[in-house]
């Protein structure tokens, strides 16, 4: 009934801590001071974090998507005084990354999913995410990149999920029609209703059932996904 799968990554391939200042940043506050910012750590956690709101709430008018660059740019403008060079703001980001990464996880049993999946369906990621690279980086790392026909960013894009925008560059990447493809994700309106709305079939993860969706299209992890994507099984 199905040729593609389509996964969701952040919450859906891996856990990890949404959070903008939870996991520690010290490599990325020595790369202010390097740069000449004299912030303290929480001026630096406070700050960082209200210009990535800000550029989150223009953002919500459209779904339009900004790029860690743009967002580093801004916040390294304002505390150092002036407009910083691109190496400034990838060397600064880059940090950042790197420690925030710290709190994404591979749980057990999906890499296995994944593989014996691939075995029948062709496999792609379609992310919202900030930086072009970070979500391939973590596929490489867990071995299953080579199982994704294409991966889909929402910063490559120019748009987040749920902005038809991604859909429509999925599967005119993949080379197929919405109906071919199965969507996979944890976030209601960006992984249910944007897809079930551009023509795909949408399984939602959301164990704690909070989401008004058919009983048929819910999972409790990714992990559930094999025994109910048989034709027979969806509603």
């Amino acid at each position: 009934m199905y040729s593609h799968i389509l996964f969701d990554f952040f919450g859906t391939l891996v856990d990890y801590d949404a959070g903008r200042t939870s996991q520690g940043y010290p490599r990325a506050h020595a790369e202010l001071g390097r740069l000449g910012a004299t912030v303290s750590y929480a001026e630096f956690l406070q700050g960082w974090d209200g210009a990535f709101a800000a550029f989150d709430r223009d953002s919500d008018a459209d779904d339009h998507e900004f790029s860690m660059a743009q967002v580093g740019t801004a916040y390294l403008a304002e505390v150092l005084g002036r407009v910083p060079a691109a190496g400034e703001v990838d060397a600064f980001t880059r940090a950042y990354l790197a420690e925030w990464s710290a709190g994404v996880r591979y749980p057990d049993g999906v890499v296995p999913l994944v593989r014996s999946l691939s075995r029948v369906y062709r496999l792609a990621v379609v992310t919202n995410t900030h930086q072009p690279d970070l979500v391939p980086g973590h596929l490489a790392a867990m071995g299953i990149a080579d199982l994704m026909d294409v991966v889909i960013t929402s910063v490559e894009v120019g748009h987040r999920k749920p902005h038809p925008a991604i859909y429509t560059a999925t599967v005119e990447a993949l080379g197929i029609e919405p109906s071919a493809a199965v969507f996979v994700g944890d976030t209601y309106l960006a992984d249910f209703v944007g897809p079930e709305k551009f023509g795909m079939t949408a399984f939602l993860i959301d164990p704690a059932r909070r989401a008004d969706v058919p009983e048929a299209r819910r999972l409790a992890s990714v992990l559930d996904l094999p025994a109910r994507i048989s034709p027979d099984e969806v509603a």
